[in-house]
């Protein structure tokens, strides 16, 4: 049995102090759920203080990036080496980096065997934007994307990867996809792919999160589905008590 991973994507938001503040308002209720993996993935100035509170419980750190070189002259980027004394997760090719930053497919797998390499847990994000989406094009961005992240790496590294389909339209909307049509796309397209890359027993070995505008009241629904194995959640990690919330329904969705 796939365990859920329930993972908070913080993105550029709370401080030291505020990511303390959550912390005291959440840590004995999320330490005490059983049956799936709780992440926080607070920004890089705040991982540390966050993987001292969280010592010692059930509640795990995650970057929200991380560069491909272990060291070197790259101004305003962080290795896998400067992450892995606080972290084992990290979030790769959040569609908010591809927009933004200009990150390609190329700079995903790169930062993939990088992370895999300092013994970091990928959470690769995948996902088709609004026009994609429209025109039909969903299974061929999500299959290139997916194949572009996995490129060169062998069925043990594949193995050890966490996939998060987060069609981009259902980002930050409060619009979220369907629980059938999250699972439409990984247990009809991702699943499938990654059984043609790398094996069965790889296919159905990884975890493969939804995001997208997920909350409270629509977790269950996307956790009801077989292929769907947590989420990735932005807004709602933001707030403890909708976070805890998300992670408790989680854990009695996948019993």
């Amino acid at each position: 049995m796939r365990i859920p991973i329930i993972a908070g994507n913080w993105k550029m938001n709370k401080t030291v102090r505020e990511a303390i503040e959550f912390l005291e308002a959440v840590k004995g209720e999320l330490d005490a759920v059983e049956g799936v993996e709780k992440v926080l993935c607070p920004p890089f100035t705040a991982i540390s203080t966050v993987a001292q509170l969280v010592k010692g419980t059930s509640i795990k750190v995650g970057a929200q990036d991380v560069f491909w070189e272990e060291k070197g002259a790259y101004t305003g980027e962080i290795s896998p080496v400067m992450l892995k004394e606080f972290c084992e997760y990290v979030i790769i090719g959040h569609s908010e980096r591809r927009k933004y930053f200009g990150e390609t497919d190329e700079h995903v797998n790169r930062k993939v065997k990088a992370a895999l390499a300092h013994s970091l847990t990928p959470i690769i994000c995948v996902g088709e934007n609004l026009e994609e989406n429209e025109a039909g094009l969903t299974e061929e961005v999500v299959t290139r994307q997916v194949r572009g992240a996995l490129a060169g790496l062998s069925s043990a590294e594949a193995g050890k990867v966490v996939i998060a389909y987060e069609p981009v339209w259902a980002i930050g909307t409060g619009k979220p996809a369907t629980p059938e049509g999250a699972q439409a796309v990984i247990g009809g397209v991702i699943r499938p792919l990654l059984a043609e890359l790398f094996g069965v027993d790889v296919a159905s070995k990884v975890r493969i999160q939804y995001g997208g505008s997920v909350d409270p009241s629509n977790i269950g629904g996307f956790l009801a589905q077989p292929d769907i194995d947590g989420a990735l959640v932005g807004g709602a990690s933001l707030k403890p008590k909708d976070f805890v919330e998300i992670v408790k329904i989680s854990a009695q969705a996948k019993k």
